[in-house]
């Protein structure tokens, strides 16, 4: 099995920072994509930005120049750095990974979610 575990969520000003970190562990051979999406209350979940093992990424345009998602391999931890952060960024926040449990097997995991709040 494999675990995600996310921190670094809380309560910011608008125009202020966070940054999320999501650690994954347990039977893992190799972690492909990681992502972060995000849910708002009454809202479908949206993915926010994916990076590949490789390093190549991606940004939903509303988050574009305003944040950075990275990831250190060699500790299957992926981070996303929340600048210049708005209301409307308010979410509960969730890590994904696509994991190899071996080199036949894999499948996608979910972290428990991490609340952000931006206050006006």
């Amino acid at each position: 099995q494999v675990q995600l575990v996310e921190s670094g969520g809380g309560l910011v000003q608008a125009g202020g920072s966070l940054r999320l970190s999501c650690a994954a562990s347990g039977s893992i051979f190799s972690v492909n994509a990681m992502s972060w999406y995000r849910q708002a209350p009454g809202k479908q979940r949206e993915l926010v930005a994916a990076i590949a093992n490789g390093g190549s990424t991606y940004y939903a345009d509303s988050v574009k120049g305003r944040f950075t998602i990275s990831r250190d391999n060699a500790k299957n931890t992926v981070y996303l750095q929340m600048n210049s952060l708005k209301p409307e960024d308010t979410a509960v926040y969730y890590c994904a990974a696509d994991v190899y449990e071996s080199t036949w097997y894999r499948d996608d995991y979910w972290g428990q979610g991490t609340q952000v709040t931006v206050s006006s």
